[in-house]
Order: C-alpha cells, then sequence, then structure tokens
C-alpha cells in the first residue's frame, strides 16, 4: 500500500540508536558496562526544549508508536490513532519521544541482541528490568537528545505504570502525566495470569532455559500459548460476544456433520498466538511479565501510596475503561484517591467501553476527545 499522509499521519519514519558507553546498574545489581536504546522522534524539539513528550510503551509495544517504516507497510505505529498533524498528540507542536525499553526486542540490548562477554545472544542471561531501571535509561536518552523537562509523560497499561514512576523519581522532570488503564501494582490475580503465560513459555520443549537463539530454535508453541492467555485478558465478555458470538468459522451444527468444529473466537485466538510466537521473543515477555509483576509504586515508601505521590510535582491526568477487567477501574480510582489525599491537582475519567483493557489502544471518541482537550493545555502556548 501507498503511504497516506492526508490522514494525519507522521509518515515514514526511521527508527534511530543510541549508543551508551557507561555502564547501567539495574535494580537487581546487575550491570550493563554499554548498552543501547532504539528510538523515534515525531515533530521538533523547540529552541526552548519544553515541548517534548515521552511515549511508553506497554508489554509487546515498541519504539514504533506511530507512522510508517516503508511504503510497503499494512500498519503503522501500535498508537497512531492518537500520535501526529492535529491529533491528540501533536506534532506540529509537540516533540515525541518513543523508545523501545531495555530488555525488549525491536533493537534496544535485550535477550535476543549479542553478549559482548561471549559473543553470542545475552538469552536467559539478560537480567531483569524493573520499572525504576526503565525510567532511569529514558532519563539517560533525554539527556542524549538536550531534552531538559518532559512537557509529559505518557503511557497505557505498563506504560501507565512507567508515566507514574517518572513522577514519582525524577518529580522535577515531569509536567504532566498520562496514566491510561494503570495500576499502582499487580493484583495477585494479576500476577496468577502472568505466571500462567511463562509457565506455557518455560514449559516448551524448545525453551532451553532461554538459550534457544544459541541453539537455533524457537519456543513457538509456548509463546502462542502465552499470548492467547494475555490478549484473552485484554478483552471484555461484551465485546467477544459481540465480535465472535457462537459463530463457526469451521464445521456445522448439523447431526450429519462429522467434522471438527472451530469457532471463530478459537480461529481468532489461534491466529494471534501463530503470529506473535514468531514476531515477539520469548526471554523479553519473560521479563516484561516479570517487570509488571515486581512494580509497586509504593513500596519504597512503607506500602503508603499517598507518600509515594505526595513527591510528585506534575499535573495527572488517569483514565480508566469501563470494560477492562485485567486493570479495572476501580485500580485507577485507587490512583485518583491518593492523589488527592496527597493534594496533587488531579482529573480522572473512566470511559464507558466494550473494549476491555485494549480500549486505550482502539478508537473511541469520548476518549480522545479527552486526550485532546488535556494535550491542548502540555507544552508551550
Amino acid at each position: 500500500m501507498a503511504v497516506n499522509l492526508s490522514d494525519g499521519s507522521v509518515g515514514l519514519v526511521t527508527p534511530q540508536v543510541a549508543h551508551f558507553d557507561e555502564p547501567f546498574t539495574f535494580s537487581s545489581g546487575a550491570v550493563l558496562r554499554s548498552h543501547e536504546l532504539v528510538y523515534e522522534t515525531y515533530g521538533q524539539l523547540n529552541n526552548a526544549g519544553d515541548n517534548a513528550v515521552l511515549i511508553c510503551h506497554a508489554l509487546s509495544g515498541s519504539h514504533h508508536a506511530a507512522g510508517y517504516h516503508s511504503q510497503d507497510d499494512r500498519r503503522p505505529g501500535w498508537w497512531d490513532l492518537a500520535i501526529g498533524p492535529g491529533k491528540p498528540i501533536d506534532t506540529d507542536r509537540l516533540y515525541v519521544v518513543c523508545s523501545n525499553n531495555l530488555g525488549c526486542c525491536d533493537g534496544s540490548s535485550g535477550p535476543n541482541t549479542i553478549n559482548p562477554a561471549t559473543s553470542e545472544p545475552w538469552g536467559g542471561a539478560f537480567p531483569q528490568p524493573q520499572v525504576k531501571d526503565w525510567v532511569r535509561s529514558q532519563k539517560r536518552l533525554a539527556e542524549h537528545l538536550n531534552i531538559p523537562r518532559w512537557a509529559a509523560v505518557i503511557g497505557g497499561s505498563l506504560g501507565g505504570m512507567q508515566a507514574l514512576q517518572w513522577a514519582v523519581d525524577f518529580p522535577d522532570w515531569v509536567e504532566h502525566c498520562i496514566a491510561l488503564a494503570a495500576a499502582p501494582g499487580l493484583t495477585a490475580q494479576n500476577i496468577a495470569f502472568n505466571e500462567i503465560a511463562r509457565h506455557a513459555i518455560l514449559s516448551d520443549p524448545d525453551w532451553c532455559q532461554g538459550d534457544y537463539l544459541a541453539q537455533g530454535k524457537l519456543p513457538t508453541r509456548g509463546v502462542a500459548l502465552a499470548r492467547m492467555v494475555g490478549h484473552l485478558t485484554y478483552m471484555s465478555a461484551d465485546g467477544m460476544s459481540d465480535r465472535f458470538g457462537r459463530e463457526l468459522r469451521e464445521g456445522s451444527f448439523a447431526p450429519s456433520d462429522n467434522s471438527e468444529w472451530v469457532f471463530q473466537v478459537e480461529s481468532y485466538l489461534r491466529h494471534q498466538g501463530a503470529r506473535f510466537s514468531t514476531q515477539f521473543d520469548a526471554n523479553t515477555y519473560v521479563l516484561m511479565t516479570r517487570a509488571l509483576d515486581l512494580f509497586d509504586l509504593a513500596a519504597e515508601y512503607k506500602n503508603d501510596l499517598v507518600a509515594a505521590l505526595s513527591v510528585a510535582k506534575a499535573n495527572f491526568l488517569i483514565a480508566s475503561f469501563s470494560s477492562d477487567w485485567r486493570f479495572p477501574p476501580q485500580r485507577s480510582i485507587e490512583i485518583r484517591d491518593a492523589l488527592l489525599a496527597a493534594g496533587k491537582p488531579v482529573t480522572y475519567a473512566n470511559i464507558d467501553t466494550d473494549n476491555g483493557h485494549d480500549g486505550f489502544l482502539l478508537p473511541n471518541p469520548t476518549y480522545q476527545a479527552l486526550l485532546s482537550a488535556w494535550m491542548c493545555r502540555v507544552g508551550p502556548a
């Protein structure tokens, strides 16, 4: 297809690579002697440097948040809905940055990149990152790009957790914090879902203790099953019923039909799992879900969320999605209430939608209007 520049697209974009020779120490104490971050930018940084916006990606996201990599791309970046000229995050006046997190699999230093000590892929030896580590690495990238402060830090799901961590760890750096479909920490149920997904990967015969790349294998069965479980939790019951119902993809309900029944929803989940299994690194999936499990915004403040958020200086927009049962509205309300108790400026909205946890990625007039109205106050007038 030919890229259409008339729909508010940022057009063709080229990923960039920032190389850092200074050692990076993870929260665990593990050290990378050097590392690389892959990132994309949209728009232009102004002379004052006060129009920069950081986009933080979620579990399966990447640095490619908007635009296209080639004229033949079928899909734009994962948040093209929101980023571009005239869109809520307007690149005609804002400078937007999105990086691929450490430990991920789209070019930044991670399990599928080469460990200089062994000249082999890092595999299972890559250090476990935490949300705090990603925030510190993003700060290094900001300094590399001569950005003195973020006009806004924005993210959904795991990305929203990074935005909140930014507001707490580097309060002088964040003017606006926008956390969508996020939580201050995972519930036991959420941790359990992540463990099921990890167990599927670790049980795959081709897992090879995480060193499958060095052995020329891929644990595709485990990754496919992990994705099916994860994807199921991102959708709402009503949304699935409306989309798939009890319709069959193959076979029929006729008494004389002895062929295998395949429901539409089965076919959809199988397709999602199969596609994901060859596109996303298994080690990265394990690291990312563990980072989710370990995230606890209040942990360093004696488990007091109000105390944690008391150090923040940002203006907050907290949004939830009515049918999201993975990170339900109550989790966002916890953040809102803690911010109010800490005396911080906060706006909260619960978006009515059947799109489940994926609601922050999908079109919704109310959601898009809210984001547009908020972003009008971000950056220079």
